[in-house]
């Protein structure tokens, strides 16, 4: 029944807007126009110069034919074009497909088939194995080689357009067609599952832009942070950082490869405010020569953490340094990080260990998402607070995945029960924080990398030899985990860890690949199902083959 507020009070366009990132690449240009905006090698950008080269990517796509609903692909590092891409690609109402540089061809033309790409922006350095990927494509894209002066390693122009003269036949006047519903999709985000390809997961703008704000609050990330790209943007859209380093007009400092010696002479050329990382960046920063980190001085910088729980070691060894870690926690699905181990003040009083263990919590949900908790999955409620009672961690509100492209069934799936179930496994602490305990998805996260266990498990039962097979995660100082294979061999066959291991390297990309293996009868049910739990308990202390 109406009320009199729902007399006369309609929207319109005065005052209601639909919420899109894009907004803010135009607050930046248009309040802070000469402030810099990209730094990449000798290269330099303003705000005012990134919109416009924006602007001009958006009108070369149009011209082409991209426009709302298509998808557009792009293999890059963190280079210019990259972040570029994240505002110029949706500005024809066209969807972004960042795709993970580590993968091999038949992964990425199984991506670009399936989300229906109509063009492809590559670097040189990854142009072989699109180029393998194309061939096994029955129709044609639009390629576009982006020829980064930084890079002087190997690989081939492919493409029939180069990046810088497609913007160079750009309307740098173009006015781009607005964003009419925020729930129109944004980037398309492909993620390993546990059975079968991989899932297309959809972004909306209106979770872009929250995602992106989030990110500004759960930081206290003030104006004008310089922001180091340590992160692979193809990750989750960088947690949605492109979007929130233009919200607060900052600087994104480019960096094609993770290196420690780079990063540190990075963050004293640029002073270096905030980057993000999987535990192994950081670890690697940590444990990096101490002649790399002379120069640091007084300088602030804070880093944030998704993936393991940092150890206290890493913990203390980033406060030797003066570096400020917040760990954060979410998966693809939720646009990167959707929780933060938000600190409390009186935390700052307890010792070394027992604030760890505080901050290697999962936590609490960010500002702008609705809710992260732990839920039975059965009766769809919320576990005790008691620190024991396991449930399955979920996440509801804005900060949410329109679906999974294509899969109908798997979206209905994730949603049930009107919340997104992450196949997490946790408990509810006393405070309210939220503690994983154990995954239900086979699923292996290596230096910030999902890994299917199930895809290496279906490689491996290929050698001739092998008649059963599990993988399990395996904790790795380095990586945070790393595939271990356990294998049983047909009687009377022989094999070596070492030739399982070689004959993984021919089939799956090197991240996926188990670093031991481990031979002899596995565990199973009465029914002959294999118990991956008893493997996992095995795997932290076994004498497994490292290669």
């Amino acid at each position: 029944m109406a009320n009199i507020y729902d007399l006369g009070l309609d929207q319109n366009a005065a005052n209601h807007v639909p919420l899109s990132p894009l907004s803010f690449l135009h607050r930046a240009a248009d309040v802070h126009p000469e402030r810099t905006s990209i730094i990449h090698g000798r290269l330099r950008f303003t705000w005012r110069q990134t919109r416009q080269r924006c602007t001009r990517l958006a009108s070369a796509l149009v011209a082409r034919g991209v426009g709302r609903g298509d998808t557009v692909a792009v293999m890059l590092p963190n280079v210019p074009a990259m972040v570029e891409a994240h505002f110029g690609v949706p500005m024809t109402g066209a969807v972004l497909n960042a795709i993970n540089t580590r993968l091999d061809a038949d992964s990425v033309a199984f991506m670009l088939s399936h989300g229906e790409a109509r063009v492809v922006l590559v670097d040189r350095e990854f142009s072989a194995v699109v180029k393998g990927a194309l061939e096994r494509i029955d129709r044609d894209l639009l390629v576009i080689d982006v020829d980064d002066p930084e890079y002087q390693g190997p690989g081939n122009r492919i493409g029939s357009v180069e990046y810088e003269a497609l913007l160079a036949s750009g309307d740098p006047a173009f006015v781009a067609p607005p964003v009419h519903d925020e729930w129109d999709a944004i980037c398309l985000n492909y993620t390993s599952g546990t059975t079968g390809n991989p899932k297309g997961v959809v972004y909306h703008h209106r979770g872009a832009y929250l995602n992106a704000v989030s990110n500004a609050l759960e930081w206290d990330l003030g104006k004008h942070p310089v922001y180091l790209w340590t992160l692979p943007l193809f990750h989750c859209n960088g947690w949605c950082f492109a979007w929130t380093v233009a919200l607060r007009a900052g600087v994104n400092v480019c960096l094609r490869k993770v290196d420690a010696k780079a990063i540190f002479a990075l963050i004293r050329e640029h002073h270096v405010t905030h980057y993000c990382g999987a535990p192994i960046v950081h670890a690697m920063l940590v444990n990096a020569p101490a002649e790399l980190k002379e120069g640091l001085g007084a300088q602030k910088v804070s880093a944030m953490v998704a993936g393991a729980a940092p150890p206290a070691s890493l913990i203390e060894g980033m406060e030797s340094m003066g570096f400020d870690l917040v760990h954060v926690y979410g998966l693809t699905e939720v646009y990167g990080p959707a929780a933060v181990c938000e600190k409390q003040e009186a935390w700052d009083s307890l010792s070394l260990h027992d604030r760890s263990v505080k901050n290697a919590r999962q936590g609490v949900r960010y500002h702008l998402q609705e809710g992260t908790t732990v839920i039975d999955p059965d009766s769809m409620r919320e576990v005790p607070r008691d620190g024991t009672t396991m449930g399955e961690v979920m996440f509801r509100g804005n900060i949410a995945m329109k679906g999974y492209l294509k899969n109908p069934s798997a979206t209905e799936a994730a949603f049930r029960g009107g919340w997104f179930h992450t196949g997490d496994l946790g408990v509810l602490q006393p405070d309210g924080y939220v503690k994983i305990k154990d995954r239900s998805k086979d699923i292996i996260i290596s230096g910030g990398e999902n890994i299917s266990s199930l895809e290496v498990e279906d490689v491996i039962f290929r050698h001739p030899a092998v008649s059963l097979v599990a993988v399990v995660a395996r904790p790795d100082q380095k990586w945070g985990e790393t595939p271990c294979a356990f294998v049983e061999l047909k009687p009377g066959a022989t094999a070596t860890a070492e030739e399982i291991i070689a004959h993984c390297r021919t089939l799956l990309s090197g991240f996926k690949v188990p670093r031991a293996v481990v031979f002899g009868e596995l565990p199973k049910t009465s029914t002959g199902k294999v118990q991956k739990f008893e493997l996992r308990k095995r795997v932290g202390s076994i004498s497994a083959i490292d290669v």
